[in-house]
Formats: structure tokens, C-alpha cells, sequence
């Protein structure tokens, strides 16, 4: 028999470039994160050599994605100039949902400086216009700001190598020309992605998952949606549509789903799933989630069965993932984290009920309910700084 073959002409080395992408990485989060800093105490926070440090920050001054600020006082020596994030460099994040999308001025570090939210048009062939416009509104309303790019969550999976959306079961409007028209219209670059693969992204690029261990976002929004993070990389699969958990079948005589199956896992446990519940245990019809959250806020009865019910159809299907994927950490996000001194017991509870082999960590994403307007400081600062 012939040894086998190993084609090992697509991997990548371990070269002197990773490791200078890690480390800009590192010292752009330290200054994010503890600005404003010395070069010492980021030399001292990072664990790097101070040649090392210096030389990175001189880059990221060069490259004004930082800029030197105030000067220290000590009792003696030189003192140090503390450095912080170029507060004239920003993100415009779009953060896109089936019939709603919201926009968001945020700096290079995430932090949402203004927000708006829009209403969508009926007619489908009015909604990327509507969307174009609105951008381009945003823009010209911060004249002061010089914007880096504009990062744009989806509901549905691109496939990163053809730019066009393949699954997008819940949107009803030509969802796949928004990038080009976008970036025609405004002249910046562009960078789309499903929304829990850019929380993902987000988690790892800003330090709150170190990147060293597997990681999955579960978005729960209008649908389920996941994010894999595994092997220090997102996990797209064939055509980008890994992580479409939302769309495994958790009831055989289930609801019809909007991808055309029946008793998908998010028709139970989802944002709708929830109103859906408290619609068949009253009778009364929710205008919005945020109703039955305001509702469940005011200890009404109705309200709270129908939220436990989404939490715990949510903890089952996180079983699934802990026990399919093993990863270090879930993590949760969309509105439902705004409760989630209600909503994580309920979820762990339900999630831990059945056997698992390793239990992973289970959170909520860092910024609660607005995680997903920081993630597209990330998605652009992944590709711009590095």
C-alpha cells in the first residue's frame, strides 16, 4: 500500500510577520483598554521587551491610529508621554435586520459615539436605497470624523469568496447588492459578514476571549444564528455557511420555518419564538420583543412562561452545539442579555439537564444588547491595522 500524501502547499509558516501581527494587536488593545498609557506600563502589561514596544508604537503614531497625549509626573527621569486612540479616526457600523437597521458612529476601540435606528420601506425594492441614503446621512453629519470604512452585520451567510449572499431565510429584499452599492456611494471599503461571525470576530479582536481556546456566539435575534471560532480562526466551511445551528431541526412536526424546513431550532427559540408563546398563552398580540421584555420587567406572569420557555428551547439547542462542537465558551448575544440574571440560569440550567461530556462557559457577549454595533470596529480594524 502507498504511504499517503499530505499536500501542504496552502498552509502558512510561522513567520516574523504573525508575530508582528500578534503583537500590534496586543499593544493597539492594551492602549484601547487601559489608554491613557505610558510605553513602560504597556511594555509591563504586555510582557513585551521595551525595544519591541517602542518600535510598534512608533508605527501606530506614524500610521495615526493613535495619537501621544498628556505627559506624566514621577519623582524622577524622564516622564512619560501616555498614549491613547486617535479619537478623530471612526467606524460607521449598520447593523441589519429584516424589517429594522440601526446605525452607529463608533471609534477604533468600539465604544458607540451616536446611534439611529431606521424602518425599513414595505417594498422590497426600495429597502437598499433606503439603506444607501441613510449611510450616507450619517456620514455627512460627523464632518469632523475621518471614517475608516464601514462594517455591515447580516442576517444570512456571504460567501467571502464570490461576495453574494447564498442563505438569507429571514430577509425578504435584494440583501446581496448592498455591498457594491454602499461602497460606490460612499467610496469607503466595506466589509459584510454574518452578524454572530462578526461577533465572534469581535470577542477575539478586542481581548474579551483570549483567542487561544474555541469559541461559539450564539446571536438570538428575529432567528438563531452561530459563530465558530476554533483553531484561532472563524470557521466558515464549504461556501461560508458553517454554524447554521439555527436551522437544525429540533421538532419533527414542528413550525414551518422561513428556510422552508419545520421545527428549526430558532421557530422555538428565537426573538419571534418568544412573542409567539405569549401570543398563545393570552391571546394578545406583541408589537415588539422589547414589549415582552418590558413585560417580563413589570412580573408579568404571561409574559415571564413565555421568556422561560425561548430560554429553555435556547438551552437545548446549546446543548447540542457543547455537545457537538466541545468549545471552551458560548457566548450569547442580542436583546435577550439584557436579562440575563433571568435568562443565563435558565439557559445553563437547561443546557447542563442532559449529559455533556465537557461543560463549556457559558456568557453573555461583552456590551450586552450593543455588542453588535462594536463588532464592526472590528471587522474593519482586522484587515486595516493588521
Amino acid at each position: 500500500m502507498p504511504a499517503p500524501r499530505f499536500y501542504m502547499d496552502n498552509y502558512l509558516s510561522a513567520t516574523n510577520r504573525i508575530a508582528r501581527q500578534i503583537n500590534r494587536n496586543l499593544i493597539f488593545n492594551q492602549i484601547r483598554t487601559r489608554q491613557p498609557i505610558s510605553r513602560a506600563d504597556l511594555a509591563r502589561s504586555s510582557g513585551l521587551q521595551r525595544s519591541t514596544v517602542s518600535l510598534i508604537v512608533e508605527e501606530l503614531l506614524q500610521e495615526r491610529w493613535i495619537v501621544e497625549g498628556s505627559v506624566g509626573q514621577i519623582p524622577r527621569g524622564r516622564r512619560p508621554t501616555f498614549l491613547n486612540l486617535n479619537v478623530q479616526r471612526s467606524v460607521l457600523a449598520v447593523d441589519i435586520h429584516p424589517s429594522q437597521t440601526t446605525l452607529a458612529v463608533t471609534d477604533l476601540g468600539g465604544t458607540i459615539l451616536a446611534q439611529r435606528h431606521i424602518q425599513l420601506p414595505a417594498n422590497p425594492a426600495r429597502v437598499v436605497g433606503a439603506i444607501v441614503t441613510a449611510i450616507r446621512r450619517k456620514i455627512a453629519a460627523h464632518p469632523d470624523l475621518r471614517f475608516e470604512g464601514i462594517g455591515i452585520n447580516m442576517p444570512g451567510r456571504l460567501d467571502p469568496q464570490m461576495e453574494k449572499f447564498i442563505f438569507a431565510p429571514n430577509v425578504e429584499w435584494p440583501i446581496g447588492h448592498l455591498k457594491s452599492r454602499v461602497e460606490k456611494a460612499t467610496g469607503l471599503p466595506v466589509v459584510v459578514d454574518n452578524v454572530a461571525n462578526a461577533c465572534a470576530l469581535s470577542e477575539v479582536w478586542y481581548g474579551y476571549s483570549d483567542g487561544h481556546h474555541d469559541l461559539v456566539v450564539v446571536n438570538v435575534s428575529e432567528g438563531v444564528g452561530t459563530g465558530i471560532y476554533a483553531n484561532g480562526q472563524l470557521l466558515r466551511g464549504a461556501g461560508g455557511v458553517a454554524g447554521e445551528f439555527g436551522h437544525v431541526q429540533m421538532e419533527a412536526e414542528g413550525r414551518r420555518c422561513g428556510c422552508g424546513s419545520h421545527g428549526c431550532w430558532e421557530t422555538i427559540a428565537s426573538n419571534r419564538a418568544g412573542m409567539r408563546y405569549y401570543a398563545e398563552i393570552t391571546g394578545k398580540t406583541l408589537a415588539s420583543f422589547d414589549e415582552l421584555l418590558r413585560l417580563v420587567d413589570t412580573g408579568d406572569s404571561a409574559a415571564t412562561r413565555a421568556f422561560q420557555q425561548m430560554c429553555q428551547a435556547l438551552g437545548r439547542g446549546i446543548h447540542m452545539i457543547a455537545l457537538a462542537l466541545a468549545p471552551h465558551e458560548i457566548v450569547v448575544v442580542g436583546d435577550i442579555t439584557s436579562h440575563w440574571n433571568l435568562a443565563g440560569p435558565l439557559i445553563e440550567q437547561e443546557m447542563i439537564s442532559h449529559r455533556l461530556v465537557k461543560v463549556p462557559l457559558l456568557r453573555p457577549a461583552h456590551g450586552g444588547s450593543t455588542a453588535l454595533l462594536g463588532t464592526a470596529a472590528a471587522l474593519i480594524m482586522s484587515g486595516k491595522l493588521l
